[in-house]
């Protein structure tokens, strides 16, 4: 017992003071986009790299200079390698979630809006205190679960916001879901959902759950929720970095 203690006092407090501190995340972790302003010239490498077709042409651009969408994008980082041009980067910057699926999409020259608040005032006022949300992993790979899991953690000790996870719908604010919900995940879903009562809050998280992400348009998955459900929360990434996702819950209660 006494060792235990000795090495409790030599790890000193591990639980990061966020949002007033900020994380110190990796060199190599792949945050939020940049889209440097060029001229293509017809050049569609970043096209043909893309494994999930979140490059989209520009609206009113006179080449083939992209937006990327980053509720399709997996942050694999292999846009950027082929650019010739080295017109795409991906910054430190953790927080991604929004809450209009629009704001998802980065335009060269601009920066994709941060979550300032809920797209209806008002309606989430009741869960300033205490937030209880029912996680349903929808056929994922199971690694956006693992970074939901982690945000019990001390590092990030989510029970102290007011926020868990609850084992019944019943019990529920709101459904966190993720994965791409296979055509056998659908009707739990939906069910997950109803048995919620008002008011009730979505969100998605990971690519998987906002646009099918590698598996979009895969004949057994329905792309997400986003055609499904009413979502008032989108948070991407591939998995999204358990940051991403606490940021996220937190811009719920602003």
């Amino acid at each position: 017992m006494l060792h235990i203690i000795k090495e409790r006092i030599r790890q000193k407090y591990r639980t990061l003071d966020y949002p007033r501190q900020q994380p110190v995340l990796s060199p190599r972790f792949m945050g939020r986009p940049s889209l440097t302003p060029v001229n293509c010239d017809g050049c569609t490498a970043c096209y043909a790299a893309c494994p999930t077709g979140a490059l989209l042409p520009t609206q009113g651009a006179p080449d083939s200079t992209p937006t990327l969408d980053m509720g399709r994008c997996t942050f694999c980082g292999a846009c950027r390698q082929v650019c010739p041009q080295q017109a795409i980067a991906f910054t430190g910057e953790h927080r991604m979630a929004v809450f209009r699926r629009e704001d998802l999409l980065v335009v060269p020259g601009q920066s994709a809006p941060l979550a300032a608040g809920p797209s209806t005032p008002g309606k989430f006022s009741l869960f300033r205190r205490s937030l209880k949300l029912r996680q349903v992993s929808a056929a994922g790979c199971n690694a956006c679960e693992a970074d939901c899991n982690v945000l019990g953690t001390l590092v990030f000790d989510l029970p102290r916001f007011g926020i868990d996870f609850v084992a019944s719908p019943r019990h529920a604010d709101g459904i966190l879901v993720t994965g791409p919900v296979s055509e056998n995940m659908r009707l739990a879903v939906i069910d997950t959902y109803d048995a919620i009562p008002e008011p009730r809050l979505v969100a998605a998280v990971g690519a998987c759950a906002i646009s099918g992400g590698l598996f979009r348009d895969a004949p057994q998955c329905n792309n997400g929720i986003t055609d499904m459900l009413p979502v008032d929360l989108f948070v991407p990434g591939c998995p999204p970095n358990p940051w991403t996702i606490l940021d996220g819950l937190l811009a719920l209660r602003r």
